[in-house]
This record gives C-alpha cells, sequence and structure tokens, in this order.
C-alpha cells in the first residue's frame, strides 16, 4: 500500500501539467539554415517556469532562456535534426516537446507583419495584415495565422494574407508563418493583448503611397508654414511625388518623395486626409460618429534613401481632429540634425527632443513603426517609436490644442540641409491602422 500510495503521490505531482508548445517550426518540416524557434511553457507548479530552452542534439543544449516563452533563431548545417524543446520549473519538475527538422542549404523567407502592431491591445475582431517573401524560385505558396502553437486559425494562398480573426480576451503569443514551394517555411510573431467588449478591432489603410489623396506644398523657414505661391518646380524649394515606382520597391509600388530649390532648410510636405473633412477614402463623416470614436493609431511605413545623409530630417504625422480639439503626434527623425528623435509640443508649438537615437540606413530599407493614442481623458499619449526592429517606449503625455477641423489625416516630410541639397526617399507598405 505505501508503495501504491507514493507512485500515486508522484503521477499528481504538479509537473505532471506541464507542457511544452512550439508554434515555430513545425513537426517534420523542411527549414533553411537559420530556424526561428518559437515555444511557450506551462506548468502544474505554483512557482512557474523557471527556464526553457532547445536541444539541437542530445545532450547539447544550444539555447535557454529565464521564463515561459522563447523566440530566437539558431544556425543549422544541412541536415535531419532530432530537436527537443524543454522547459524547467521551480518545482524541480520537466517536461520537453520534440521537434524534427530537415535543414536544406536553401536561404530561406521573411514574414512582414503590418497589423495587428506588436504589443498592442485590440479589441475581440483583429485584423491580420501580412506579406511574404522566399528566396524559393518557386515563390511562396501560402501564408497563415496561428493564435496559439499547434493552432491554424487561418491560411491563405499567395504571399499577401488579410484576414479577420476573433479572440477572446487575453493575451496572445501570435505568429504569422509562410510556406514556399521548395518546402521551406518562415515565421513572423506578434503578441497582442486582447480586451473585452464587443467593438471592433483596428481598421487598416494599406499601401497608402499607392492611393490618391495627397496634397503637396513647400514649407519656408523661418516660419514653416505652407507656401500658398510656391511652385514644384520651384525656384525656392522644388518638391514632387511620384506614386508606381517598380524599383526600389517592397511591393512593386513604391512613392518617390524628392525635394530641392534654392531656400536652405526649407521642407517639402505631403498630407493625405483620410477620414473626415475632405476624405480621400469615402469616409467623409458628416455626423461626426467616426472620427471622435477612435482613439489608437499606427504609421507603419518602409522607406529607402540612396543618401541618407542629405536629409536634415524626416517627419511622419498623425492627426486627429475632434470635439474642438487637435491632437498632433508629430514625430521627427533628425538625420544631418543630430540622429535624434523629436515629438512635437502641441502647446508650445515646438519639438521635444526625445533622446532616443535615430540611424537610418542608406541604400537598405527602413522599417518606422509608430503608436500612438488619444487617452480616455483626451490627452496625447505618444506610445512607442521602432526602427528597423528596435523599439523604443515612450509613454509621453500632452495636451491638444483647439480647432475647428474634424477628422483623422497624415502627413510625410522631408527637410532640406545647408545647402538644400536635393534628395529622394522611396515610401512603401505605408499603413495606417485606427481603431
Amino acid at each position: 500500500m505505501r508503495k501504491f500510495a507514493f507512485l500515486l503521490a508522484l503521477s499528481w505531482a504538479p509537473w505532471a501539467l506541464a507542457t511544452v508548445s512550439v508554434s515555430a517550426p513545425t513537426n517534420g518540416s523542411s527549414v533553411a539554415t537559420t530556424v526561428q524557434y518559437v515555444a511557450s511553457a506551462t506548468t502544474g507548479c505554483a512557482a512557474g517556469v523557471s527556464a526553457i530552452g532547445i536541444y539541437s542534439a542530445p545532450g547539447d543544449l544550444a539555447y535557454t532562456t529565464p521564463g515561459n516563452h522563447l523566440n530566437t533563431e539558431l544556425f543549422f548545417n544541412p541536415g535531419t535534426y532530432n530537436t527537443v524543446v524543454q522547459e524547467w520549473d521551480n518545482c524541480g519538475g520537466s517536461s520537453t516537446t520534440p521537434v524534427t527538422i530537415h535543414v536544406s542549404g536553401v536561404a530561406g523567407g521573411q514574414v512582414t507583419i503590418s497589423a495587428p502592431a506588436a504589443n498592442s491591445t485590440v479589441s475581440s475582431t483583429v485584423q491580420y495584415v501580412a506579406s511574404a517573401r522566399t528566396s524559393c524560385p518557386s515563390g511562396v505558396s501560402a501564408m497563415g495565422v496561428y493564435p496559439a502553437p499547434g493552432q491554424l486559425a487561418y491560411t491563405g494562398k499567395g504571399a499577401e494574407l488579410n484576414a479577420l480573426l476573433t479572440f477572446s480576451p487575453g493575451v496572445y503569443h501570435t505568429v504569422v508563418q509562410e510556406w514556399d514551394n521548395c518546402g521551406g517555411s518562415s515565421t513572423a510573431p506578434v503578441t497582442i493583448t486582447v480586451g473585452g467588449g464587443s467593438t471592433s478591432s483596428g481598421n487598416v489603410f494599406a499601401n497608402l503611397q499607392q492611393k490618391a489623396g495627397w496634397s503637396g506644398a513647400a514649407l519656408l523657414p523661418p516660419q514653416y508654414n505652407m507656401c500658398g505661391s510656391c511652385s514644384p518646380s520651384g525656384p525656392q524649394t522644388t518638391f514632387s511625388m511620384t506614386q508606381n515606382i517598380s524599383s526600389p520597391s517592397l511591393s512593386g509600388s513604391a512613392t518617390r518623395t524628392s525635394i530641392g530649390g534654392q531656400t536652405v532648410y526649407s521642407d517639402g510636405f505631403w498630407n493625405n486626409h483620410l477620414i473626415g473633412d475632405f476624405s480621400s477614402r469615402g469616409m467623409p463623416d458628416p455626423n461626426h460618429t467616426i472620427a471622435s470614436s477612435l482613439h489608437s493609431f499606427t504609421y507603419d511605413v518602409y522607406f529607402y534613401a540612396d543618401d541618407i545623409g542629405a536629409s536634415q530630417a524626416l517627419e511622419f504625422d498623425i492627426n486627429q481632429f475632434v470635439n474642438g480639439y487637435s491632437y498632433i503626434w508629430g514625430h521627427e527623425c533628425r538625420i544631418a540634425g543630430g540622429n535624434e528623435w523629436d515629438i512635437w509640443d502641441n502647446p508650445g508649438q515646438k519639438w521635444h527632443p526625445t533622446g532616443i537615437p535615430c540611424h537610418p540606413a542608406s541604400n537598405a530599407w527602413n522599417h518606422l513603426v509608430i503608436q500612438v493614442q488619444r487617452t480616455s481623458d483626451n490627452h496625447l499619449l505618444f506610445r512607442s517609436i521602432t526602427l528597423n526592429g528596435v523599439t523604443s517606449t515612450l509613454n509621453y503625455y500632452e495636451n491638444p490644442t483647439p480647432t475647428t477641423w474634424h477628422g483623422v489625416t497624415i502627413n510625410y516630410q522631408q527637410d532640406g540641409n545647408y545647402a538644400q541639397t536635393p534628395y529622394s526617399i522611396w515610401l512603401d507598405k505605408l499603413n495606417f491602422t485606427y481603431q
């Protein structure tokens, strides 16, 4: 009886309830030499999971990290590997999940997620917008979304994905995956927090660089008001916007914006009215119910320059005009001006240095994601800036200013330097999320 009681106690030990869920790579999949592992662990141990790691071969612990979530890349030579993902809890227990992979020499693919924004708070219906590319000559076969490890909630053919998924409240470590026609695959994780309520999630204006509605102007020093008498051909400031550029481009339809001219430190400015007054997207909002219901915005864009050092600064703005107040979330990447992010001081009408570095690369695509909110007590919240995968959290609050306008707009601006050196920037995959 004592032996039976002892065995029964073991069967109910906390670690007996432990699980390791691996969302990437898929067991038995063919992958490239660089393999992304995404996994999470649970345990019945009251003290929780201590760490989670990857064995590339028996006894060969290739990676370990504290906590119950893992997201890393490992390099493998071509071959077949019986890898194992293991968790260790704080009660002395452990559990594992085996993952067999077949590694080829093919350089894999890349998944780019436009929506939802990483670490964003969304409501129950969430829009996923993503694209993929691969070095496989036969291209991308399909894309899908995993809300949780092993749970494929959506799949669609091709290299573009746009889907609505419904979630219960909670935190989700979701994964978007692509599969190519050479047997390879790649993933990108996006963590979201789903709140309660039945309101719809953020909607997306996708590929705005391709769309109509952009108006341009010159801004001349020292006041930097719009110059009504200036011509795009100068002579004070030259400014132009050319759409449907195939190279350089990520989507095959980028937009080139260029400035030059005779007036030093002058700027080229482009604006698009999305919702409300003068809407270019078919959302005039005559009853003032749409724009006033929105509180969270994400400006997501890729930009390319062949000589980024010629730019004094690049500016990306989100503007909301509701209930008699103007909310201007201005973000300026000072380049020749000192490689630092500034944000706009609405009441003071001046730029506020953040101390966050801004070093976009020349001859490369730079990926920028800006997240802001209008708070429930009607303040501006500058939430975060993500440039080329590095997220800087601001959590800076500002006050609005009065206005008679109504709607939501975005701006893009290029600033001239001390010599007004002509330069161009290419914009692509410009997506704007509003909720």
